[in-house]
Formats: C-alpha cells, structure tokens, sequence
C-alpha cells in the first residue's frame, strides 16, 4: 500500500473500497501531482457513488402524469388587474432589495465555434456585447430602475472560472459594485466505469463531470453564496441561463405572482411551436405535484395529443427560467433529507487506463434543476410569450443560433418602438437597444428620434 503524510488514513479508505487501481501510475507522478490527486479523492463521497451505481440503471419513469395547469398571458379584464396586482407586488418585492439575480454560465463556446467561456461571446446585434455584457447591463438597469442595488450570483464550472473571473474584473464588473458579484464554481461528481469503479482522466488526475444545472442549487450552498444572501436579507433568487439574452431577468409581474402565492418555486412556460420540440413540458404527477418530463420521455401520442380547441395538451414548454425562494434551496441543499434526485447518463468514457487513453462505457451523473418542482406544492407556473423572452444561443448556425437571437431582439426592440409610438424610418435596417437605456417598453422616452440610418444603437 502507498504511503502518503498526512493522507494514510485516506488511501486506507481507497483500498477497503476496492479502488486502489487510482494509484496504479503513482510512482510516475511528482510529489504535487500525487497531493493533488488524493486531494480530489478526499472530495468522494464513497458511500455516495456505491449507491448511484447500484441504482445507475434503474427505470426512471415519472409514472402517470397530465398537463400542468399555468397562469396564461392576461386577455379579460379581471385577468389584467391580477397581472397589475402582480406587478405592484413585485415592484414592492424588488425596491425592497429582496431578489438577486442568479447565472448558470457554466459552458464553453465551442459549438459556436468560440474558444472561451459561453457569456463572452458576442451576440449585440450591433455592438457585438457579449452575452454577459447584456445581462450585467440589464442587472445595472434593474438597479438604477428600482434604486436597490441586485446582487449577480455567476456559476461558472472549474474549466471557465479564471477566464470568467478575470472577463468580468477586464470589464469593470459592468459597471456593477464588486462586492455584488458573486463567482463561483459548479460542483464536480466522478463519473463511473461499467463496474463501478472510479476511472482516470490522466494518470494524477480523476475523471469527474460537472452535476447537472440542478447541482447549480447545491453550489449556492457549498460556496457560501446562499448564506451571504440571507444576510443580506434577499428572499427570491431568479435562475436563467447564460444563452439567453431575451430573458427578463427581474420581472415584476413574475416576481409578484411568486411572492403572492408564497411559493418555493415558479417557472416560465412558453407555448411550444410544434410536438417535437425539444424543450421538457410542465406536467401534473401522480402524487398531484407539478414536474417536468423531458422531450425525450414524452411518447409521441402525448406529444402530439390535443384539446377540444385543437391545441396541444401538452403545451406549456420549460425554457429555464425560475425563481426560487432562498429558504426553500436551503432546505433542499443543506443536507436535509429533502433533495434533488441524481440521473443517470450512460456514455462513452475517455479515461487513463494501463498507461494509455481508452474509450470505455461508463456511468455519468447529474441533477436537473426542475426535479426540485415536485418536492414542494407551492409553486407558479407562468406563461411567458416566445418573441418577448427567449432567443437562446446554442447553435453556430441555423435553429437557436446567434443570427436568430439577434433577429429576435431586433424583432422585439421594434415592437417596443411601436408600442410607445416611436417612428423607425424604413431605411433602418439594424437596431439594438442597449439594455441600459430600456429593460421594458416603458423605459423608452416617447420623444425619441430614430435617426435615419442603416444601423440604429440606442443607449
């Protein structure tokens, strides 16, 4: 057996696990490489992985389920006071300094064809901000809009967290106080061999994956950033990803609807546009709480079944925007007995095994973020419009790509003109309205000019 001060109990463990092949090149490793190996295995939870893989093929069926009922965009009277209800609520909630603003950033940009972290890349559709440019800029707004400062909760994962943290310190925060800026990592899980074992990404080095969008929640706790917002006495977190620049960060009727239901949680919902469309749908579970069931564990029957007015059933669509209340993701992160589910991925492995790189078939594990929907029954479920709230960039070209999502913000940067009965010249061909001149249509000056010219920037 190996002998390391200061490890020896540790590497004792390793071997009563029956996992003492990760010391199989340790003799070819330097005195910090072999530190630094124990150092990530005394992050493993060992009881942890022996019972993922005794469960990593378990049928995960979300059994009988139906539509999710959800608070629809507002057409009768009595539907538009509750929305101006709402709005006054969470108006009131926001101006209180009770809600931060909270990022999963945790992507690379390489399916853009961009080397870097994901929010670095340019999407303005004439300035070419970064996506976190638009989002810190629409974080500053909010802040200057309702006189509070927002605190910016930013998970990044172990592989972008320098490039984020030295972006964001580049860029002056975006004219947001350091000390409102939290940067932290996503947690890390090891993934598994077909048999169980822990496996190798190089011979000082463990294989792990990051645990899921859903492990983003487990991660406010472990960095210390949900304590920080408890005294700082914020009581709604809103959760949005990073690809998305349409998203409405802080929106006052969403906040109001979740703070007069008192829920744990709330989620927008578009309508889908078709039955494929691979977005999960908010559904109703046997148990009578709310969940979601992905596109890929919806049958085709559900999928394209509908109602007597010949719409989908199965309509309401999640785009990954929530809130949750703080004290809610601490009950369910703090190791009580209430928690988020782990799934299970098989997958092809690229791991360090006798010397050399393998591909072996493998276990991966991570947490969803929606699967905390059915562990409370006080929840929202809110309908949002397509065209107001969700241009994702995921693509280098084509569906959900950047050439997209800056049509639909010019899209809906015109349709805020419109609304305040600004005057576009037709000979405009591009606009952007930077978000700190306008997070809402109401922010505009109705005696705004629009130059005649091609490309048109307002901030």
């Amino acid at each position: 057996m190996i002998q390391y001060d200061g490890y020896n109990d540790l590497i004792q463990k390793v071997y009563d696990n029956k996992q003492d092949h990760l010391f199989a090149a340790w003799d070819t490793l330097g005195e910090d490489e072999q530190k630094a190996l124990l150092s990530e295995i005394q992050k493993v939870d060992f009881d942890q992985i022996e019972s993922l893989f005794k469960h990593a093929e378990d049928p995960q069926d979300a059994g009988d389920f139906s539509p999710a009922p959800f608070i629809t965009v507002p057409i009768t009277d009595e539907e538009k006071k509750r929305y101006e209800d709402a709005r006054r609520a969470g108006i009131e909630h926001i101006r209180a300094g009770r809600v931060a603003a909270f990022i999963v950033a945790g992507g690379q940009g390489s399916r853009l064809g961009y080397e870097g972290p994901k929010g670095m890349y340019p999407v303005g559709p004439i300035t070419d901000k970064s996506l976190f440019q638009m989002h810190g800029e629409k974080i500053l707004k909010y802040s200057r809009k309702y006189g509070v400062p927002v605190p910016w909760l930013v998970m990044t994962s172990e592989a972008n967290y320098e490039d984020t943290e030295n972006y964001f310190k580049e860029m002056k925060y975006f004219g947001l106080a350091p000390e409102d800026v939290y940067i932290f990592r996503q947690n890390m899980i090891p993934s598994l061999d077909s048999h169980g074992k822990l496996v190798l990404e190089a011979p000082g080095k463990l294989f792990r994956n990051p645990d899921g969008h859903g492990g983003s929640l487990t991660a406010l706790y472990t960095s210390g950033a949900l304590g920080a917002m408890k005294e700082r006495g914020i009581e709604t977190i809103s959760y949005f990803q990073v690809d998305n620049p349409l998203v409405k960060i802080l929106d006052p009727v969403f906040i109001g609807f979740h703070v007069l239901d008192n829920a744990d949680i709330s989620s927008k919902a578009l309508k889908k546009a078709y039955p494929e469309e691979k977005v999960g749908v908010f559904v109703t579970l046997e148990s009578g709480r709310r969940g979601v069931v992905e596109y890929s564990d919806l049958s085709d029957e559900k999928a394209n079944e509908r109602d007597e007015a010949g719409e989908l059933r199965y309509s309401g669509g999640s785009i990954a925007i929530h809130l949750f209340d703080r004290g809610f993701v601490e009950e369910i992160t703090s190791g009580a007995s209430l928690t988020l589910p782990f799934h299970t991925a098989r997958k092809k492995l690229k791991i360090f095994k006798e010397g050399t790189v393998k591909e072996v078939e493998g276990f991966k594990f991570e947490k969803f973020v929606f699967d905390a929907l059915p562990l409370t029954e006080k929840n929202v479920i809110f309908e949002t419009l397509r065209e107001e709230e969700f241009a994702p960039v995921k693509n280098a070209t084509g569906i959900d790509s950047v050439e997209t999502s800056r049509d639909l913000m010019m899209d809906l940067h015109r349709k805020w003109f419109a609304e305040r009965d600004i005057a576009v010249p037709p000979v405009v061909k591009r606009l952007e309205i930077s978000p700190l001149a306008a997070v809402e249509p109401g922010d505009l000056d109705t005696d705004l000019l629009i130059p005649e010219k091609e490309d048109v920037y307002i901030d």
